[in-house]
């Protein structure tokens, strides 16, 4: 008996404290917090799918400015430019690899290279592309669209209003114009 009293008292304790904030004024009145919007401090870039489709191509070497993932494979090494694509250098002196080509694809974050096929994660898709150094060719053999959600700004966010036949390849700092 003497349990149960003290749990309905508990009870009756926890609601009273519960409704205490509307005790003493209107209960449907706003809060003097304003709302907190939050959003992205970038802005997406986006590129056209068509475009998107037909933009992976084998161009001359060109500068490291924003390195991503390096891999070591056989006298070669690979540094992801990050969102834009692979640079090749010939790694047989490692002390000093000389560059030789650059992947250009627009949103590529990773790269897995198996029996001379290069598996590229291209913003939302997967590609297969095949590249002969030797020769300075490329073919991309397959593409599976949508493997890959949106990319994320680097702040975290979604994008938002993506224009129809789109994809996100990469994200810019806003800037803030008056």
């Amino acid at each position: 008996m003497k349990i149960k009293t003290h749990l309905i008292l508990l009870i009756i304790g926890g609601v009273t404290v519960l409704q205490s904030c509307c005790w003493y004024g209107d209960c449907n009145e706003g809060d003097d917090i304003p709302p907190i919007f939050v959003e992205s401090d970038y802005e997406p870039v986006f590129m056209e799918r068509a475009a998107f489709e037909s933009s992976v191509v084998l161009s001359p070497a060109k500068p490291v400015v924003n390195a991503g993932k390096i891999y070591v494979i056989d006298t070669f090494l690979f540094i992801n430019e990050k969102n834009e694509g692979f640079h090749i250098f010939n790694n047989e002196n490692p002390s000093s690899p000389s560059p030789i080509y650059f992947i250009e694809s627009p949103g590529a974050t990773d790269l897995a290279i198996r029996e001379n096929v290069f598996y590229i994660n291209q913003a939302t898709d997967l590609i297969a592309v095949q590249v002969d150094l030797a020769a300075g060719g490329l073919n991309v053999s397959k593409r599976i669209r949508n493997t890959f959600p949106e990319m994320l700004s680097p702040d975290g966010f979604y994008p938002n209003d993506i224009p129809q036949n789109n994809v996100v390849i990469n994200w810019i700092p806003k800037t803030d114009t008056p």
